[in-house]
């Protein structure tokens, strides 16, 4: 029945101008704005829709945004010049920057937006 539609995902954030620089400015990815709310234009032409919680926001406690990297090491340190911070969890095996490698599944390194929710960049 839904078949033919084209479906979009979508999270809260905090504070939608920071998310606009961050999405925007510091991930460089194409952002537009209309009515309060941002949608983050990916590659593919997927669509991510951002919209305001206000204080009411609580930052997903999973992964809501993989990016597969060509170069995760080089993708992480152009990212951490930018000024993101990368996470270290416990048990994950991760170096220095935060690239876990033995996972089981392909390099991969988390981080946060502003709002809190956590995104990664993982090797293809």
């Amino acid at each position: 029945m839904l078949g033919g539609t084209k479906a979009y995902s979508g999270f809260s954030v905090h504070d939608v101008a920071a998310a606009r620089e961050f999405y925007g400015e510091t991930l460089g990815l194409r952002v537009s704005e209309s009515g309060g709310m941002l949608t983050l234009h990916l590659g593919g032409g997927a669509d991510v829709l951002v919209y305001p919680k206000g204080e009411a926001h609580v930052p997903a406690t999973f992964t809501i945004l993989n990016f597969p990297v060509a170069d995760i090491d080089r993708t992480v340190d152009d990212l951490a010049a930018r000024g993101v911070r990368f996470e270290h969890y416990e048990g994950m095996g991760q170096d220095d920057r935060g690239i876990a490698r033995d996972t089981g599944g392909p390099p991969i390194a988390w981080f946060t937006d502003p709002s809190g929710n956590i995104l990664s960049v993982l090797e293809e």
